[in-house]
């Protein structure tokens, strides 16, 4: 099953981001479940949230999710993990 980790991050949190940027790569790094992952930008260009499709079954994502270190940080607004399924690409 294919989950989409969206995340939105809080206003103004943009340094939290970048501090915890290299631990949360690792983390993406860390696991084959990871499909595909990047950030959503602003209007400026900047990093804002983030888009993670991960592999797994659900209750995989929230655990994954709960352990990412941009949570453990305490980075975004919102997460939302929906199931989602691949038609092209």
């Amino acid at each position: 099953m294919k989950i989409a980790l969206i995340a939105k991050d809080k206003p103004g949190a943009l340094e939290i981001r970048k501090a915890n940027r290299d631990a949360h790569v690792a983390y993406l790094k860390a696991t084959d479940a990871v499909e595909m992952a990047g950030p959503f930008l602003d209007e400026n260009g900047e990093m804002c949230g983030s888009l993670i499709i991960l592999n797994m079954d659900m209750e995989g994502a929230k655990d994954w999710a709960a352990n990412d270190p941009y949570k453990k940080a305490d980075l975004f607004e919102s997460v939302e993990l929906i199931a989602w399924n691949k038609v092209l690409g």
